[in-house]
This record gives structure tokens, sequence and C-alpha cells, in this order.
């Protein structure tokens, strides 16, 4: 088999049949895509996230359920309901209603994967009928055969080695016959529970099985063109960029851009697959490809911008010209699986930044914290990300980004760490509008 093609579709793009019917469509268009890769149909998700809290009475729980097979049967409707896929969905909902029964009762999270994961098993049931109505040669396949995992649920970690041992065995030879649709976001954990990847998985799963695959190519094909040089919600000026690397779009990313989830590229960076992004409703607009280099390497690529952060100042005079106090609090924060994002220091204090940090900042943190330190939490931040290359090589970069904003209190700046990255914190109620004024005084067009 040639390297094969991997499309990842989300949940826009298979929303509803004639969603779907463009995704197959793109496919039909693509003899070499060899594996489709799905989320749940939009919408599904949330439904499910919502019955796995578990803190939803009866009638609240019967709406959503309602909700959720209304959104299976219209598209059911579309296929003219063949028989044994309509029974297949029947059995897949009333599945879902004994599980959020159960942890309306008592929640888990192992309870709350296999809830959640029942999305991506209905789109993916639903889209191989409609393929085959089309004429395509297309199976089913469940990702768990070979999205082996820890079995840390809610955000379980893929083992790469069993993940392409798996797929060499079980996958590929599929492929190589005919196209496998398979689902996103969703594994199995060694002793064969459920798990996901976190929300935004789907386009991680897609760049572990292009991996595993020796893909070609990894298509992540969703609502938008590409990748913007900042979100044309917040700047309408904002402009497709036709070709990124590695390093900028991981940043990107990284810092609050929508369209990749954070960890999609670092199986493509490992095996310097390149990455489409495009819009399933245009595939005719065109999109972004992600690649190790680009001949075009602009001082200023894209603005992004990540809200709901939180800045964590410690303070203590033990740091002064004292050891092992960094390593204490990274210790503690390790412990509790807290991940931070931008650090600065200064002789007695240190500031850190943590993404939603007020729901991972428990009282348990902060009292181990406290023990060893002063501690100040502040909330309602934005952190503004500027994207490019070389930027700490070249004189006046800070001097501009500083103009741009001159009116606005900037409470926190991370620069030079990284050539690719320029980092500050607002408040949020001023995030829009530096997002704009960045973007027109840096990415004109």
């Amino acid at each position: 088999m040639n390297q094969p093609v991997v499309a990842k579709f989300g949940g826009t793009s298979v929303a509803d049949a004639d969603a779907m019917s463009r995704c197959a469509a793109i496919l039909e268009n693509n003899t070499g895509t060899r594996l489709a890769v799905l989320s749940a149909s939009s919408g599904v998700t949330n439904l499910l996230v919502a019955l796995a809290s578990g803190s939803h009475g009866p009638e609240a729980r019967t709406d959503m359920l309602q909700q959720l097979s209304a959104i299976q049967h219209r598209i059911l409707d579309s296929l003219e309901r063949p028989e044994m896929l309509t029974r297949h969905i029947e059995d897949i909902l009333n599945h879902i209603k004994e599980l959020a029964d159960g942890a309306a009762i008592s929640p888990t999270k192992a309870i709350g994967d296999e809830i959640v994961a029942q999305g991506e098993l209905m789109s993916t049931r639903l889209f191989v009928e409609l393929l085959r109505r089309r004429g395509t040669d297309a199976v089913w396949f469940d990702v768990r055969k070979v999205m082996r995992t820890d079995d840390r649920f809610g955000r379980a970690a893929p083992d790469l080695a069993t993940l392409k041992a798996e797929v060499e065995k079980e996958l590929k030879p599929l492929c190589a016959k005919q196209l496998v649709v398979t689902q996103g976001f969703i594994g199995a954990a060694p002793d064969g529970r459920t798990t996901t990847l976190g929300r935004g998985g789907s386009d991680y799963s897609a760049a572990l099985l292009g991996e595993a695959l020796n893909a070609a190519a990894v298509e992540i094909w969703t609502d938008v063109p590409g990748i913007y040089t900042t979100d044309p919600r917040l700047v309408s000026e904002a402009r497709a960029i036709p070709e990124i690397s590695f390093s900028e779009a991981s940043e990107m990313a990284t810092f609050g851009a929508k369209v990749l989830h954070p960890a999609t590229l670092q199986p493509a960076v490992r095996c310097q697959i390149p990455v489409f992004v495009g819009s399933s409703r245009a595939p005719e607009e065109g999109g972004t490809w992600i690649r190790n280099t680009t001949p075009s390497q602009p001082l200023f690529r894209a603005l992004a911008l990540r809200r709901n952060q939180v800045l964590l100042t410690l303070t203590s005079q033990s740091m002064f010209q004292a050891h092992g106090f960094l390593a204490e609090v990274f210790g503690i924060l390790a412990k509790h699986k807290i991940s931070v994002d931008l650090i600065t220091t200064s002789e007695i204090s240190v500031s850190l930044t943590l993404d939603a940090g007020a729901e991972l900042l428990t009282q348990e943190v902060q009292d181990e914290l406290a023990k060893h330190c002063h501690l100040k939490v502040e909330e309602g931040l934005a952190l503004v990300a500027l994207i490019g290359n070389r930027m700490s090589e070249a004189g006046g970069t800070a001097s501009r980004v500083f103009q741009a904003v001159n009116e606005v209190n900037i409470r926190m700046i991370c620069y030079g760490a990284s050539p690719h990255n320029f980092c500050f914190l607002v408040d949020e109620a001023n995030a829009n509008q530096v997002i704009a004024d960045l973007h027109q005084e840096l990415l004109p067009a």
C-alpha cells in the first residue's frame, strides 16, 4: 500500500446528513485517503458531558436524551432508516440512558468516558452507511482495538508502542483494501474500559493514527478554511495563511488558536508528516498546509488569544540567594498534575500563569503552597501571543508591540525563550481590543 492520507472530520463537518455528504464528496475526490477519523456530530458531546456529570434530575436527563435522539434520527431519516443501523443506534441511545442513570447515582470518570465516547460510535456508524449508499466501499472500525491508553480517564495518554503494533496488525491491512471509518477522541485502557483523550482529542487521534500508518498527510477538515492571522470573529481583516511551519502552528495551538488541538502536531513533527487544515463546507477555498519548514518566514505571522488565565504569584524571603524553592513549588504542582505556562522571577517572588487555573488550583493545592510562601491568585486575565520567526533577534520588536498597546496595562511579559512567540497578560476586558490593535499595527493587509 502506498502511503495513505488520513482525514479527520470535526463535529460541525458531520453535524447532519448534508454535512456528512460534503465530507463524503471530499473523500471521493481523493482516492489516496484510506482512513477517515470522525468526531461526534455537533452538539452531541456537550449533551453527553452534561449527562456524565450526574448533576441533573430525571426531567433534565430525559430532555437531553431526547435531544440526542433527535440528532441521530434526523440523519437516520435521510438514510431511510435501514433496519439494522436504526436498531444499533437505538441500542446505543438506550445504553447512554442506563449509564446516565448510573452517573446520577454515583458519577465516576470511568463512567463519564464510557458515556461521552458514544457520540463518536454513533456518528461513524451513520457515516459508513451514507458512504455505502453513495457507492463507496467503506468499513467501520472500532478504534479501541488499536488506540491503547493508560487509565487516566478524561485525559488518557496513548501507549505509542502498542498503538503502532496494533495498527500494523489490525488497521493497516484494512486500509489497503478499502476506506476505513473510525473514531477520534476515544481509546481503551489496559483492562479494556473506554477512555478519552480529552476535549479536542479527535485531531490528536488522527495525527497518532497517521504516525502509526506512516501517512503521506493528515487532513483536518473543520468549519473554517485554514489557519488565520487571528480569529476572524475578533478581527474582520484576518487572513487565511496558505503555509505555516510546525513551530509556528504549535505555538498558535498552544496559545489559544482553536483550529488545532495543541497535541495534534506532536506526532506529525516526529515523523515529518504534513498537516492540512481546510473547510469541509468549502473545500474549493483551499486551506493551510503545515510543514516542517516553509519558504516564507515573516517576523510576524499571527496572533493568538487564550482566555480564562490565572496569575499565581508566590512570594518568600527564603528565595533570596537560596536553593530549592522553585523545585519545591514545581514539585507540588507536578504532584497535582498542574501544568505551568509562563513564568517570571524576581529575588523573592515568582509569577506563574495557569490555563483555566481556577479549576485546577484547589484548596488542597493552595494550602500546600502556602506552607512555603505567601500566595496571591489573580483571575480574569487573558494571554496574548504574537507568533512569528526570530523575533528575539530583531531589533525594535518589543517597541512596536508596546507602541500598539501603550494604553493597556500589561501584567506579565515572556519574551526570548522562544524565537517564535512574544507573550503577555492583559485584563480579559481589554483582550479583544489588544488583538485588533496589534493586528492593525503588525499584520496589516
